[in-house]
């Protein structure tokens, strides 16, 4: 029952994220202003905004001029999807604080399917997507010290992944003048420090964003679709790597601690 629930949740939110994103990007009222097709302008009825199936019976095109819907049904999947195996493996009891933690993890996964979006379109994070996830994983932490009497040394681990992930890429951003590490990388970064919690778990977030990001672009650069110089958005991969972390990090780093224990 519970998978059918998020499965149900995912498809609004990533409808919800795929209008989210074009409305910042074209800077409309987000709250008030109705969905409209980017070509013709036309006013989308209901029927229109089903999640998935309105894309399937449309065959991907506008019903009122024709012309391709440039949002793929890829964002209304990738929620459902990944709120589910949230919930299949994660990694505390969901109840009291662990139940907590859940339930803002898949506050955060919104906007981090948001902000992926937007990367990979515009290779931009905007401020006002980056900073209320910023604000988000400092509210969790302060609550889980306040509410659930966890320790204070976890806000201790949260700035030391702070240093490690914000930190470094700050460090290549200004050696690199911008051109390695964008902007809006550094402000993510604040974030996916704060939630990675602990030295190990940052490095393993690098780790696994890295390779992501390598096995990702290397077919680009093999077939020169893609220069050494090409700006490749990098955010995603970060994203990608926090969501490894959250779910498996633990295990993953018991493993590699036992391979020379």
């Amino acid at each position: 029952m519970i998978v059918v629930v998020l499965l149900g949740l995912g498809l609004i939110f990533g409808s919800f994220v795929n209008a989210l994103v074009w409305r910042l990007h074209e800077h409309k009222n987000w709250l008030n202003d109705r969905s409209e097709c980017p070509h013709c302008h036309h006013k989308l009825a209901a029927k229109d905004l089903i999640p998935v199936l309105s894309y399937i019976m449309l065959r991907g095109k506008c019903r009122y001029c024709g012309q391709k819907i440039d949002d793929m049904p890829l964002t209304e999947l990738a929620l459902p999807v990944l709120f589910i195996v949230s919930y299949l493996c994660w990694p505390l009891q969901l109840t009291g604080n662990g139940l907590f933690q859940f339930v803002v993890w898949l506050m955060l996964l919104v906007g981090f399917v948001a902000l992926a979006l937007y990367d990979v379109r515009w290779l931009l994070l905007p401020n006002k997507m980056v900073f209320p996830l910023v604000g988000l994983a400092i509210v969790q932490l302060l609550v889980r010290v306040a509410v659930f009497h966890e320790s204070w040394h976890i806000l201790l681990g949260a700035l030391v992944g702070v240093a490690l992930t914000a930190g470094i890429f700050y460090i290549l951003f200004q050696l690199s003048s911008g051109r390695w590490i964008g902007g809006g990388d550094v402000k993510l970064c604040l974030a996916l420090g704060l939630l990675a919690g602990s030295a190990p778990r940052a490095v393993l977030l690098l780790f696994v964003a890295s390779v992501g990001g390598l096995l990702a672009t290397l077919p680009f650069l093999l077939t020169g679709k893609a220069q050494r110089k090409s700006h490749i958005p990098f955010g995603p991969f970060l994203m990608l790597g926090l969501v490894v972390v959250q779910l498996f990090g633990q295990q993953i780093i018991t493993w590699y601690t036992n391979l020379f224990a």
